[in-house]
């Protein structure tokens, strides 16, 4: 069973991001593959949303209250992903999430999915996916870029 108990491991400043990396473990399913047995590459998506959800709820950033409060929402509007190696069924995995760069209405995540190792206390060094996802700040019926509010910018930061 994955310990679905998320953590941040301290790495270096990428420019004007901030120091840490979120991690969050998930499992391949029967769902999560292709015809060829290995994670479709669509899914790498699914995963790191899943994980940049979580690691939002992390520092008390809940996607629909945020809605309901403000009435705007985040959204991916711009991708950049590789693929390196295959994920296969029942493999386990650490979905990484780190804020590289903010904007006034967007912000720059990095994420990885890595194959986790064997050895217990250290860092999954297996690099199956990276990329990098632009999150814009929209209204959430008109859609229109709205400025961050400086409330979730500092969670964010903190």
């Amino acid at each position: 069973m994955v310990d679905r108990q998320p953590s941040a491991l301290p790495v270096t400043d990428h420019g004007s991001g901030v120091g840490a990396v979120f991690l969050w473990p998930i499992r391949v399913y029967w769902e999560d593959t292709d015809a060829g047995g290995i994670v479709f590459y669509a899914n790498y998506l699914k995963f790191f949303e899943r994980a940049r959800t979580e690691w939002l709820r992390s520092l008390g950033i809940e996607q629909q209250r945020l809605k309901d409060c403000t009435g705007c929402m985040f959204v991916v509007t711009e991708t950049n992903i590789r693929y390196h190696r295959p994920a296969r069924l029942d493999d386990e995995l650490i979905v990484t999430a780190s804020l590289i760069e903010t904007g006034r209405a967007s912000m720059i995540i990095s994420q990885q999915a890595l194959l986790k190792t064997e050895q217990s206390g250290s860092l999954p060094a297996r690099l199956l996916c990276e990329g990098t996802l632009r999150i814009g700040w929209v209204h959430g019926t008109r859609l229109q870029p709205m400025r961050i509010p400086a409330s979730i910018l500092d969670s964010l930061k903190s």
